[in-house]
């Protein structure tokens, strides 16, 4: 794990999307953070010793989702599949595709597997699977705050984790998309899928992947950044509003709590998705199980800062 030190910073943007705004100051606490993403091989431990069995990986309860069809209980994950020509860039079901035997043991399909993919981010983990992993390894999932901070690394007002220009030098710096999304990918990154952790240079702090490969969960519940009531003044240790956890979902109209997911995947591009910046964030169902979705870990434990 790396330390962070915490401070103050300018946390989310006027000059993107609009979920970013608005921009306002907030203050966090020091605290350690995993230096890459959890990976295949660290979750299969934790599976290996715990006998764990994640949500993709379970029949769903059909008093959780009334009127579905039952060919959606059945254990399933969404896997992203390329389209071979432009498409209806409004219905993201043109490569959003609800897999049968789709997990994380699988994360392109039945037909595939990690085996030679032990290094890469684990995917097609739900919240409660990577609630589970981190009290299992007796850590917590960062706030957004608290992730934001260290992805930005000390860059005050940075567009990206490790300055203002996407590809310094040419260089690319995170795993992201090249070519137009969602139908033609150039690779000029070198990858089509995930990467294993590490691939691309680490911020100023020491983390690895803050940008692009897999979006990552954080614990906060989604609350509009315009919603805050003092955007003018600094806020220590913000959390997400918890008002969405006691959402019953037999209720007419009711939505599937959502949490903050932060730092974009591989599948981000400029043409459809920008973001690969520490600002970004999407809000997503606690039940998300999807193929460029992972997280990693903190400690606010009392070991306190090194040194």
């Amino acid at each position: 794990m790396v330390w962070i030190p915490g401070g103050g910073f300018l946390m989310g943007s006027d000059r993107h999307y609009p979920e970013e705004a608005p921009a306002h100051r907030v203050r966090v606490d020091g605290f350690w953070m995993d230096r890459f993403t959890v990976t295949n091989r660290e979750f299969s431990r934790f599976v290996d010793e715990t006998g764990y069995v994640t949500l993709a990986e379970r029949p769903a309860n059909p008093d959780d989702y009334p009127g579905a069809l039952p060919g959606m209980l059945a254990p399933s994950s969404t896997i992203f599949v390329r389209p071979s020509a432009p498409v209806d860039m409004h219905n993201h079901y043109n490569w959003w595709v609800y897999v049968k035997g789709a997990n994380w043991r699988h994360p392109r399909g039945p037909a595939s597997s990690i085996k030679k993919l032990m290094d890469h981010p684990v995917v097609h983990v739900a919240w409660e699977d990577v609630e589970a992993y981190a009290k299992w390894i007796g850590k917590e999932l960062p706030s957004e705050a608290e992730w934001e901070f260290a992805a930005r690394g000390g860059l005050e007002g940075a567009e990206f984790v490790w300055g203002d220009e996407l590809t310094p030098g040419g260089k690319h710096m995170a795993n992201t998309w090249q070519g137009e999304f969602p139908y033609r990918n150039t690779l000029e990154d070198g990858f089509e899928y995930t990467a294993p952790v590490g691939s691309f240079p680490p911020n100023r702090y020491g983390l690895y992947d803050m940008a692009g490969n897999v979006w990552q969960w954080t614990a906060d519940w989604h609350q509009e950044h315009g919603r805050i009531d003092s955007p003018c003044c600094t806020v220590l240790n913000p959390r997400g509003s918890s008002r969405e956890a006691s959402v019953d979902l037999r209720q007419p109209g009711a939505q599937i709590p959502r949490k903050v997911t932060k730092g974009g995947s591989h599948l981000c591009a400029p043409n459809y998705c920008r973001r690969y910046r520490p600002a970004a964030r999407m809000a997503q169902p606690v039940d998300t199980s999807i193929s460029h979705l992972g997280f990693r870990c903190i400690s606010r434990g009392p070991q306190g800062a090194p040194g």
